[in-house]
């Protein structure tokens, strides 16, 4: 198990990253998701509540040059499901999985990034809540090493995730040009019971320079009633 701590501090670009998992008295089900921007575009932004999810939005809209890549909804409910991903294919999952399609049948449609040559890959969670029972699955579409000819399909899932155990996953493995896109299945971090203190290690871990903004939220698995903290560092 690593300490998420000290894989965001020795990591100046993960990119944009998202953990799903447990907290450690087994009575939450808990996600987090991080953005970070190199660019002023990137940058200029903030995480805003819409409905039962969030969605980023321009912090200066006079400073908004291209919004494709920038501007979606991370997060989505459906009813007992959260979605989370790195773009707008939060909302491809949400259509599909409401045409009763499976997570992984509904990222078919999609595949990395249009941003050559990091042909950033997309990440995305699904959080499952029913009846007490708790499971979540996690997808990466990437290219072939850079290669934008050829996408690959990972898809993890986790059934009745263990207390104290969650998984990490990010577009990036470090600062580069191009930017190298993540290797490997999800890493398996810790996940403590304290909102606040989990809020506030992960901020406090992301590059200062890098770091825009972070979503955690802790969902009851017994009522389903959640608790939402978000951190802008445009304020």
């Amino acid at each position: 198990m690593l300490q998420l701590e000290q894989e965001l501090k020795s990591n100046a670009y993960p990119g944009r990253g998202i953990v799903i998992g447990r907290s450690a008295n087994g009575k939450y089900a808990v996600t987090a998701y991080f953005i970070m921007g190199r660019s002023a575009n990137s940058r200029n932004r903030v995480f805003v509540t819409e409905g039962e999810g969030i969605r980023t939005q321009a912090f200066d809209p006079s400073k908004l040059e291209d919004p494709s890549l920038i501007i979606y909804a991370p997060v989505r409910v459906l009813g007992n499901k959260t979605i989370v991903t790195n773009g707008d294919q939060t909302d491809t999952i949400y259509e599909g999985m409401d045409k009763q399609l499976t997570f992984e049948q509904s990222l078919r449609t999609r595949e990395f990034e249009p941003d050559g040559p990091n042909y950033t890959p997309r990440i995305s969670g699904i959080m499952h809540i029913e009846n007490g029972k708790y499971n979540y699955a996690m997808s990466i579409l990437k290219s072939d090493n850079g290669n934008p000819d050829s996408c690959l399909r990972f898809t993890y899932a986790y059934e009745n995730p263990l207390p104290g155990e969650g998984r990490f996953i990010h577009t990036y493995m470090h600062d580069g040009n191009p930017l190298p896109s993540f290797q490997g299945e999800p890493k398996l971090v810790e996940i403590p019971d304290d909102m606040d203190a989990f809020t506030d290690m992960l901020w406090n871990s992301l590059n200062e320079d890098n770091k825009v903004s972070l979503f955690v939220r802790f969902i009851d698995i017994e009522t389903g009633k959640y608790e939402t903290k978000i951190v802008n560092k445009n304020v």
